[in-house]
């Protein structure tokens, strides 16, 4: 036993004792170990690519391998990008929040260390006649052990301290530990979060490009056929004054030449839009926006590699966020768990002491102590159960967020992969397609010419012929944005660029 607990009376002993063990026990039941919800494996490969269960050869590089200034071709949009990632407010605004988890991490990291406080104090004390310092100061007085400096003034008794005091709390839990591995789990979490928003603007600069590239190539058709509905508008009126048309025919051309122009000024608006958003993601004022290559002319490669789950399971920035978070909260749930026990906290402090001022910096008056203690929650235990069962609930949030982000990453990659061979089959197609309703509208005229077809088929065939090319510029485009929806949802464009 103690020799303190040898000098308490064998009642306040005992009772002691049994005290120190209900508050351990009740820690413990109340803190049983957390046991998170169970999940359903990964598949081993992506849908859409190469079958588990086949012959076929399952690539391990990824396309999310390449860097964002090697994956992107045109140069134009590299420099697109490389000055959204300068000057991109939201980046801007998700690097400072790096700096409060760095914060954080420091706080976390100081309370495991003791805190040492400079202290300078002056005060004055009046104890009562019928007190025990009162009484006792006034008889030490009289003692002929002192004389001199050393008597205590009275009635009112300074007192003066000049040193350092300190205060340091003993992790015997872990408690503190766990606090910090909280934090610095949070302080990676936040560098992957920029990680996660690097690659979110790359794709959405190379976004907004892209649709950029496909409305002038919409307008490009669209000038082309104005001229064309504006050469056949002429003709109709020639031959209505040669009595070969009527007055109907005419109206018909130029209804469709109408409505070709209205066509062309929306697609001068969006394209207005489509600047004004990508220089938002540039962090620059409303502007023109300079071409690089035209999008009939940009390479779409015939197949991609998406590599294997694990690798976009350790490259992909949200979901090694999702996963740290999940990490820091476990290590809340461990804190919350530690503070039912006792903690033992250590106050010592060194300086010097007088209740004299003149004698105050002499060495007689230097003085030191050192006190421990041990402290456990009784009447606040609801209070730490609350913070238990939050910490504990969210912990499972996170847990089940990190699942979803997961699930939600194979959905992007399959629906990428899928989309991308089925789409370059389909804009096969749709040339195909045009090049049939090209020919169809050159046999109209010459039919219309010769009096075997009439003005409404050369109208059906120039609007089949517009619309075709026009759904074919926007199969290129979706074709480049499942790429790049590919490449971010793989976890590529937050490397940095060579």
């Amino acid at each position: 036993m103690p020799r303190f607990l040898r000098r308490l009376p064998s009642s306040y002993s005992f009772l002691l004792v049994i005290l120190t063990t209900v508050l351990l026990l009740g820690g413990c039941q109340i803190t049983a170990p957390l046991r998170s919800p169970e999940a359903t494996a990964p598949p081993l490969v992506f849908r859409g690519g190469p079958a588990a269960d086949s012959t076929a050869r399952v690539d391990s590089i990824s396309v999310a391998d390449i860097q964002w200034a090697d994956f992107f071709a045109d140069s134009v949009l590299v420099e697109l990008v490389d000055t959204a990632l300068r000057e991109n407010l939201d980046l801007r605004t998700t690097l400072q929040r790096i700096e409060v988890a760095r914060a954080n991490l420091r706080f976390a990291r100081g309370a495991l260390l003791p805190s040492v406080d400079a202290v300078a104090s002056a005060g004055i004390d009046r104890y009562g006649d019928y007190t025990q310092n009162g009484i006792g100061n006034y008889d030490t007085n009289f003692s002929d052990n002192i004389s001199g400096n050393q008597r205590i003034p009275y009635p009112v008794t300074p007192d003066y301290f000049l040193g350092l005091r300190s205060s340091w709390e003993i992790d015997l839990w872990g408690k503190l530990r766990s606090r910090r591995r909280a934090a610095y789990t949070r302080f990676l979490a936040s560098e992957q979060g920029v990680r996660a928003i690097v690659t979110e603007l790359v794709a959405q600069v190379a976004t907004r490009y892209y649709e950029l590239l496909a409305l002038d190539n919409e307008r490009g058709v669209l000038l082309r056929n104005i001229k064309l509905q504006e050469q056949a508008l002429e003709i109709i009126k020639i031959q209505k004054l040669g009595g070969r048309a009527t007055e109907l025919a005419v109206q018909q051309f130029r209804a469709q030449l109408l409505r070709t122009q209205g066509l062309e000024a929306e697609v001068q608006q969006r394209i207005v839009e489509t600047e004004n958003q990508l220089n938002f993601l540039l962090g620059r004022y409303p502007g023109p926006i300079r071409r690089g290559i035209p999008l009939r002319n940009q390479h779409v490669p015939e197949a991609v590699s998406a590599g294997l789950p694990v690798q976009m399971l350790q490259r992909r920035p949200d979901i090694r966020a999702a996963e740290l978070a999940l990490q820091a909260t476990r290590a809340d749930v461990d804190a919350a768990r530690a503070a039912f026990f006792p903690s033992f906290t250590l106050t010592p402090y060194v300086g010097f002491n007088s209740f004299r001022a003149a004698q105050l910096l002499t060495p007689s008056s230097i003085a030191f102590g050192l006190l421990g203690g041990l402290s456990a929650p009784i009447l606040n235990r609801n209070a730490l159960r609350a913070t238990y069962g939050r910490a504990t609930a969210e912990s499972i949030i996170a847990y089940y967020n990190y699942q979803r982000t997961i699930q939600r990453s194979f959905q992007e990659v399959s629906t990428s992969l899928r989309g991308i061979a089925n789409y370059n089959r389909v804009f096969l197609l749709k040339q195909q397609e045009v090049e049939a309703l090209s020919n169809a509208v050159s046999i109209s005229n010459d039919l219309f010419l010769a009096n075997y077809a009439t003005y409404l088929e050369v109208i059906t065939a120039q609007r089949n012929v517009l619309e075709a090319e026009l759904a074919l510029t926007n199969t290129r485009r979706t074709q480049f944005l499942l790429l790049i929806d590919l490449y971010r949802s793989l976890g590529g464009g937050w490397q940095s660029a060579k």
